[in-house]
């Protein structure tokens, strides 16, 4: 008979020693294996949550930053491209400009590469007697936005004012009882009132807008404006140098003018809109960053207590093992069988139990630990097909028990080695 055959004779034989020394094993490799895999699980899952994070907050921003756009689009228009010689002095006085430029600066300007700002809207504006009326107004002649030709096309900010007709602000048509479609007269020239604004606050209040080709006739400034009005398309607080730089090299004779708080509140509500999507992914990460280091700290406790346990009751059963069988090994070294055979023959088995435990060990903390998963983060973990290697840690699990297994029954096979055969013997 052979060493193997008895090694199988006598785990058949001593079932429940052998079954409590494989489960020992088993919750050793299982409480590492099911750590490592759940702390797996935890960062697949930690870039699914982001990578849904993103795409969330890719679609969040753009809403916002449209209805961001939106809202400031309400401000209006804030760069204003004036003539070179006008008296800034006297355009802050009676905010609309005294001196002219040609009107094809717009188109000049459109056609251009200027890429810092866009919606260019010409104007001529000027304060005027309504002789018919006998009221001071501000008379503002303009009309369709010009595009940038090399952009995609907008929609504008404002819309135009179709020939033949006139838009009033509310303190006009308010004080002249004047509606939507009735005919008034400006300057001897009739007109359809279009619009009438409500109240604003501001010089719109008493301005009346006109087509710009007809205010340019009752002015007396054929082809003329005196002002482009824009919209700053990314607005911090150094760009109006390089606006400036741009508007320069396309037309020579103006000057551009911010108009700081619009801009300014424009450039704020954007910021904010970009910072509070970046802090909600950075929050995220790093919930999950403080829950992963809770798991290893729970785990770095976890895994030793429960190896260390699982290797003192390997021992205590390989002790037990032993004893029960000092009959054998004493009959067995009188027969002749070396001291090295019997330890082979009880190292063996210790190896056998490891494989086993780590095998047993490996499944039941990778269903563990998937199960376990699936229970606090709500939601089922593809771990199969990864970029994990589940082959290396069947084999790290495997290793490792049968290693566990061998050091804790390293003593009692030395002892049971050590038995003088005559001794035992005699004492059975």
């Amino acid at each position: 008979m052979t060493i193997w055959s008895l090694l199988v004779r006598e785990i058949l034989h001593r079932k429940l020693n052998f079954a409590l020394g494989v489960l020992s094993v088993m919750m050793a490799s299982g409480s590492l294996i099911g750590s490592v895999t759940l702390l797996r699980i935890h960062d697949i899952r930690t870039g699914q949550i982001l990578e849904a994070k993103q795409v969330e907050l890719a679609k969040s921003m753009a809403q916002l930053k449209d209805d961001t756009r939106k809202a400031m689009l309400k401000l209006g228009f804030n760069v204003v491209i004036l003539p070179k010689d006008q008296n800034l002095s006297d355009w802050y006085a009676d905010d609309y400009a005294s001196k002219y430029m040609p009107e094809d600066y717009v188109v000049q300007l459109a056609n251009s590469k200027v890429v810092t700002v866009r919606h260019f809207l010409p104007s001529l504006q000027q304060k005027i007697e309504w002789p018919e009326r006998k009221r001071t107004i501000i008379l503002v002649g303009t009309r369709g936005e010009v595009p940038n030709l090399h952009k995609s096309p907008v929609k504008p900010l404002v819309q135009a004012v179709p020939p033949g007709t006139i838009i009033l602000g509310s303190e006009l048509h308010r004080s002249m009882n004047i509606k939507v479609g009735d005919d008034v007269k400006l300057m001897g020239k009739s007109f359809k009132v279009q619009a009438c604004y409500e109240e604003r606050g501001s010089k719109d209040d008493i301005t009346a807008w006109i087509y710009l080709a007809e205010a340019q006739e009752l002015l007396d400034k054929p082809g003329k404006i005196n002002a482009i009005l824009a919209l700053e398309c990314h607005c911090t607080g150094d760009a109006l140098p390089i606006i400036r730089k741009e508007i320069a090299g396309v037309l020579p004779n103006t000057q551009v003018i911010e108009r700081g708080s619009r801009a300014i509140a424009r450039a704020e509500a954007r910021t904010k809109v970009e910072e509070q999507a970046r802090q909600a992914v950075e929050n995220e990460k790093a919930a999950r960053a403080t829950l992963r280091q809770t798991r290893e700290h729970f785990a770095s406790i976890l895994i030793p207590v429960v190896v260390t346990a699982c290797a003192v009751w390997v021992a205590v059963l390989g002790f037990t093992n032993v004893r029960a069988r000092r009959d054998e090994i004493g009959i067995l070294r009188t027969l002749g069988v070396s001291a090295k055979h019997v330890l082979i023959m009880f190292m063996s088995r210790h190896v056998l139990l490891g494989v086993l435990g780590g095998a047993l060990g490996f499944g039941a903390g990778v269903a563990s630990a998937v199960y376990f998963s699936a229970a606090r983060e709500g939601a089922d973990v593809q771990v199969i097909g990864t970029d994990f290697s589940w082959a290396g840690l069947l084999l790290a699990s495997v290793g490792g028990a049968a290693a566990l297994a061998v050091i804790a029954g390293w003593i009692p096979a030395l002892m049971a080695t050590r038995q003088d055969p005559a001794v035992v013997l005699h004492e059975e």
